[in-house]
């Protein structure tokens, strides 16, 4: 176990990479009540596509069985409910499926060992039947069915479906109810001994707790368990062009107030702390020209055509990156007009110089804002490592970000050519 000081923050994080390949991540803070402990692989909904370690051949998989298998897990063979097993030891449990992560979770303000156990256990104790995957197809085609008829979550996927040509982001994180209907107990497993290997994976606990015990808690809990070293899993991704796969899309619902969103595909592919430099300075620069602070949100909210839901987001990963933008609006064709003519502007005279000070200054306020939340340092310390970045790099990148980099870098991204826009209107 080596300890990694951020003496800026005044933050250790104690590490060590298991015999298995594992990487855990202990990071104590005293005086805390809350500890959060996230168990997370490097699966999500794009990785469809892959040679099993060992295999020569591709293994194509239906669309949503990340998300699939990530509801499974919690079924034990002895038929015993986990949650039940967490409640026990007053811990709180969940799961997600992201893009490109899938992660188990707890939080507790006692009995942190009993519930690490539970947590480790549980997720390195699979469970198929084809009678329980079938029950549960039933479950999450409900679900899907749920989601087809959320408007919220309709305009955006049809926005990354407008963006993205052959890149499975474009598809929806829990597949449709046609794609489900394929998965079998057979590729569950197929998927689970692929990617839910201890060396594509890592544990990160945050809390009031002591690194030594928690440290020999788990590499006693891996080593009582046969996991030989894995080769790397190799990925399959089609050739994704820059350009949109189509620059519009409408959908009628059943909604009072149109929903907009619009987004820019950004080919940049960074790794490591130059990934952190990236998505800082776009977001720095985003926030600037658009933020809740910012004289075009404002413009717009005063003339009544968005409101409060209005907002952006950028997100940057391996094999793909975008920025998104939207909210509900009585006019958006407006705001389209205004928001064009406002991001041509600054692509040609760049942000003022008071907007970027503003933008940066609360961007370091927010990060560190989030040090005082277990959840929020779990929660992205686990997602940057997967992506070989620190997390807690991001206050001194922000400080080094200059109002060239930001000018440079929305020229670069606000490009008319590489932009979508997704509707959901009234019927």
């Amino acid at each position: 176990m080596r300890e990694l000081r951020n003496e800026q923050l005044e933050i250790s994080v104690f590490h060590e990479q298991l015999a298995n390949g594992l990487n855990v991540y202990v990071i104590p803070r005293v005086g805390f009540q809350q500890t959060y402990a996230m168990f997370t692989t490097r699966y999500g909904s794009v990785d469809r596509e892959f040679i099993v370690p060992g295999d020569s051949e591709p293994t194509v998989v239906p669309d949503g069985i990340a998300h699939f298998l990530e509801h499974k897990m919690f079924e034990q063979e002895n038929g015993e409910d986990v949650f039940n097993t967490f409640a026990r030891y007053g811990g709180s449990a969940n799961a997600f499926t992201s893009f490109g992560m899938t992660s188990y979770l707890f939080s507790c303000t006692d009995n942190v060992m009993e519930n690490t156990e539970t947590l480790l256990n549980f997720v390195q104790e699979p469970y198929f039947t084809e009678q329980t995957v079938e029950k549960e197809k039933g479950i999450i085609g409900q679900e899907i069915r749920m989601y087809d008829d959320d408007a919220g979550w309709r305009v955006y996927f049809n926005l990354l479906a407008s963006m993205y040509e052959l890149h499975p982001i474009n598809i929806d994180i829990a597949g449709t109810v046609e794609s489900i209907s394929h998965i079998t107990k057979d590729l569950l497993y197929t998927c689970y001994n692929t990617f839910y290997h201890p060396s594509n994976m890592n544990f990160v606990v945050v809390g009031d707790v002591d690194p030594e015990q928690m440290m020999k808690l788990v590499r006693d809990n891996q080593a009582a368990k046969d996991f030989s070293r894995q080769p790397d899993i190799q990925r399959i991704f089609p050739e994704e062009k820059q350009e949109v796969a189509q620059p519009r899309h409408e959908q009628r619902m059943a909604v009072s107030i149109p929903k907009l969103q619009f987004g820019y595909k950004d080919p940049s592919r960074p790794t490591g702390r130059e990934l952190l430099v990236n998505e800082y300075v776009t977001a720095v620069g985003l926030e600037a020209i658009i933020g809740k602070s910012s004289p075009l949100f404002n413009s717009l909210y005063e003339a009544g055509i968005i409101d409060k839901s209005f907002g952006w987001s950028y997100d940057v990963a391996e094999n793909f990156a975008h920025s998104i933008f939207g909210g509900d609006s009585k006019d958006p064709e407006r705001v389209l007009q205004e928001v064009e003519r406002a991001f041509a502007d600054v692509c040609k005279n760049g942000v003022p110089e008071a907007d970027f000070n503003r933008s940066r200054a609360k961007m370091i306020g927010r990060v560190i804002a989030e040090l005082d939340s277990p959840r929020a340092i779990a929660r992205s310390y686990a997602a940057y490592q997967l992506k070989d970045a620190d997390y807690f790099d991001i206050v001194s990148v922000l400080e080094g970000i200059t109002l060239e980099d930001v000018n440079l870098r929305l020229r670069e991204h606000l490009v008319p050519e590489h932009r979508a826009v997704s509707l959901v209107l009234p019927k």
